[in-house]
């Protein structure tokens, strides 16, 4: 949206839901929400199995439990993360202050591209320790371990997707076209002082209108005698 800071309108503007759920940035924000739901879902459903050997429960992923703890979390942050940002892109329009803009759009950044590179970690190490664990019997949790894996492959994508924007936002609050509009200083309309007049030169006078050999012609006149 132009003329605003960072990427957003004017403070205070009328709301449109409409144009709210169609920004890219709210989009791919919901769908890193219900891929993060996914994620954890799947894992804390069925990516756990008890093991009658050991009398405790193992994970599905080459029994490392890293494993599974890791995907829960990143998936569960990334949850409350979603969540969060959402908030934030619904009140960006009423952030008055550039200084709260520029916060936002920082933090989104650096959460954004953090949380692309955890997936990414995340998608490579239950990849490996999928490959390398055992089917269980009859199939158990197979396909939620998998369907966690296929997502934090999409999310890489979707936070990424995220940081991009959040970046795009941040190079549109560098520019020039919202400076003036937000926190204007009022002395800087009096540091450029006031302007003089046209024809006015400083330190310099006009001659007088008559100079000085004229009255010297003047006071060589003598009256007349009679």
């Amino acid at each position: 949206m132009e003329g605003g800071a960072y990427g957003g309108g004017k403070a205070g503007g009328a709301f449109d839901p409409l144009q709210f759920i169609q920004r890219p940035q709210v989009i791919l924000r919901a769908l890193c929400l219900l891929f993060a739901i996914i994620v954890f879902g799947c894992i804390s459903s069925q990516g756990w199995r008890y093991d009658n050997e050991t009398s405790k429960e193992v994970c599905l992923y080459n029994n490392d439990s890293g494993a599974c703890n890791y995907g829960t979390f990143i998936g569960v942050m990334a949850f409350i993360g979603s969540i969060v940002f959402l908030v934030g892109e619904f009140l960006f329009e009423q952030m008055s202050s550039v200084k709260t803009r520029k916060h936002f759009v920082l933090g989104d950044l650096g959460f954004s591209a953090f949380w692309a590179f955890l997936y990414f970690v995340g998608f490579c190490y239950l990849a490996n320790q999928w490959s390398d664990a055992e089917t269980p019997e009859g199939g158990y949790g197979v396909s939620n371990v998998q369907a966690a894996i296929t997502f934090c492959f999409f999310s890489v994508f979707t936070w990424a997707g995220c940081a991009w924007f959040a970046f795009q936002r941040f190079k549109q609050g560098t520019g020039a076209a919202f400076q003036g509009s937000y926190e204007a200083d009022p002395t800087a309309a009096n540091q450029a002082g006031y302007s003089s007049y046209p024809d006015a030169e400083v330190g310099g006078y006009n001659e007088p209108p008559f100079s000085g050999n004229t009255q010297g012609q003047m006071g060589d006149y003598s009256a007349p005698t009679y």
